[in-house]
């Protein structure tokens, strides 16, 4: 089997292809844009020519991903790229509006045109599934989780943009017919993310001495996903999933924010002893604009139907995530010192206004 994968060099992406290269024959084809978020070193040591190949290609530019189904040939494709820091989406909603909306209507249409050419068996289990969020369905209160029949209701520029994106999805398969499924995921971490997400900016901020930022009084929940268990639930998606249908992908760990970066700071205690306990770094600023109290998945369907369930603990899968970064400041250090240095994002000015262009073959 060969799989175009979109955001390839990306946090999530990047996992998907390490679990296809070493759990599975398949080969695949790596995309990526190569945005600030996307490490070369994530990506660089899988491409081989052979198994893995990388075409550093914007998934807007239709011409360039057209080529890419012609000449690769893919029996599947797996589109992750995407924006998707909360914050950033609020100070520049066009950039995820420009990749995460037209992106995927580009990524469609080159999958239908392409898909609409096969014949025989290889028509009939050609998939496209797209990756998405749990954001898409807006805040929860106290009880209750997402299904898969739970509203659309997002709150963000960028759950916004990634709820349309699922909304292309589901209209090119009642459409077209195009084989499609689609998985909705809960908040991941683990080796590889870039720092301006949570676990990693206090992971990198306690290392530094550094305050440890909690938005409010820190009382916002997240259901956290290690990012391993994710690849391979999605891989199950892909291959197992039945067309046309939706799968929840949760880690069954709710967490508060400031639950999170207590285990943080507790951690790093534990193996790094300091002068002073590191939850004496923690700092609480200002909430984000519209910040969604609680998020949490029924993964139900998934488990009954594919068999996937979660393999790792929250406290195991941040141990492994803590000790990752300890033993990788190689691939964060050049990011914090020329990239991102760990400043308040999506309190900025409003980003000029600009006109929106797919390049069309």
């Amino acid at each position: 089997m060969k799989i175009i994968i979109t955001g390839a060099a990306g946090f999530i992406g990047s996992a998907v292809c390490r679990h296809l290269l070493r759990d599975t024959g398949a080969s695949i084809v790596c995309l990526d844009k190569m945005t600030y978020a996307a490490h070369p070193d994530t990506l660089a040591p899988l491409i081989d020519g052979d198994r893995a190949v990388f075409e550093p290609i914007d998934i807007c530019d239709r011409a360039e991903v057209e080529r890419v189904f012609r000449e690769h040939q893919p029996d599947a494709v797996m589109h992750l790229a995407a924006e998707s820091h909360v914050d950033r989406s609020i100070e520049i909603p066009g950039v995820f509006i420009e990749t995460n909306v037209v992106g995927t209507y580009v990524m469609l249409e080159a999958s239908r045109l392409y898909w609409a050419g096969l014949t025989g068996g290889r028509r009939d289990q050609f998939r496209f599934h797209h990756v998405s969020t749990d954001e898409v369905y807006g805040s929860l209160g106290a009880t209750g989780k997402f299904t898969e029949e739970t509203p659309y209701a997002p709150s963000s520029p960028y759950s916004a943009s990634k709820a349309s994106a699922d909304h292309l999805v589901g209209a090119w398969f009642h459409t077209h017919g195009l084989p499609v499924v689609i998985s909705n995921c809960s908040n991941n971490y683990g080796p590889y993310q870039f720092p301006e997400k949570l676990i990693p900016l206090m992971i990198i901020n306690a290392l530094e001495g550094k305050p440890l930022p909690v938005y409010g009084a820190g009382a916002n929940v997240r259901d956290w996903l290690y990012v391993e268990d994710h690849a391979t639930a999605l891989v199950r998606i892909l291959t197992a999933g039945v067309v046309g249908r939706k799968y929840n992908v949760g880690g069954d760990a709710e967490r508060s924010n400031l639950e999170v970066v207590h285990a943080i700071c507790d951690a790093l205690d534990g193996m790094l002893p300091g002068k002073r306990p590191r939850r004496d770094l923690i700092t609480h600023v200002a909430d984000r604009p519209g910040h969604d109290h609680r998020y949490a998945i029924d993964a139900t369907r998934i488990r009954d139907e594919l068999g996937w369930t979660p393999s790792v603990t929250f406290e195991a899968g941040l141990r492994r995530t803590i000790e990752w970064y300890l033993h990788n400041q190689t691939w964060w250090q050049p990011l914090r010192s020329s990239v991102y240095g760990g400043q308040r994002l999506g309190l900025g000015a409003p980003e000029t206004p600009r006109r929106l262009e797919v390049v069309a073959s």
